[in-house]
């Protein structure tokens, strides 16, 4: 019984949010065969990802704050969020599907919880003995943090995707992985300095993470909605 509520809750909060995407991409809906496989995918990424993080670690030969902003920005920040695009530009980015600017925050979205969701069945398994209620921040906090950040790589990899200037769709290819990359350097790195004065920009920081995604994401939803009218 203990086991399948470790499971339950560190599935859940990633599924609930995969289909509050899905639920939003109403107009266009997306194959239900892919999301499963980005979904799927996202899930698996976090293996290539555990040697990577493992092998960068090796190379921080820094201390203090220096050696924590390495490990944020480097060694954790972009491994992962290389990975998670990965998944997108491996089975989403060229797919007849993927025809309007709302479905690179759904890929991406859908990656990242998968991701995300495999995150949060190692640390439960691994830490919910020690820290009891760690379901509840990841669920709370490191689960949406994930989502947020794939809202903002598929906001770029859009742009990408459907700009007229070669120049400027590699400028925005860049940018869908440095944004949320640097994003997420700086959320890990205000999580593991555990200092109160920066802890602080915990909550602000996020605050700011969800209003981008609510507006780049409204932004999206209004131009798919645009497009069913003709």
């Amino acid at each position: 019984m203990e086991l399948l509520w470790m499971i339950l809750s560190a599935v859940l909060p990633g599924i609930v949010l995969a289909m509050c995407i899905v639920f939003i991409d109403r107009y266009d809906k997306e194959p239900k065969m892919l999301l499963i496989k980005v979904f799927f995918f996202g899930m698996l990424a976090t293996l290539p990802t555990i040697a990577v993080e493992s092998f960068g670690q090796r190379f921080n030969i820094f201390r203090g704050l220096y050696g924590t902003l390495f490990e944020a920005f480097i060694v954790v920040g972009l491994s992962e969020e290389f990975f998670k695009r990965l998944v997108v530009l491996r089975f989403a980015f060229n797919h007849p599907a993927f025809n309007e600017k709302l479905d690179g925050i759904v890929y991406c979205g859908i990656a990242a919880l998968g991701f995300a969701t495999m995150e949060n069945i190692f640390y439960i398994v691994n830490y919910s003995a020690a820290v009891p209620d760690i379901w509840v921040t990841r669920a709370l906090l490191s689960v949406p943090a994930h989502m947020l950040l794939g809202v903002t790589m598929g906001y770029y990899l859009s742009l990408s995707r459907f700009c007229m200037d070669p120049g400027l769709c590699i400028e925005y290819m860049k940018k869908s992985l440095y944004v949320p990359a640097l994003l997420h350097g700086a959320f890990d790195f205000i999580l593991m300095t555990n200092l109160p004065l920066i802890s602080l920009a915990l909550i602000p920081f996020v605050a700011v993470l969800w209003i981008l995604s609510i507006v780049r994401l409204r932004r999206y939803y209004k131009e798919s909605k645009s497009n069913r009218r003709f």
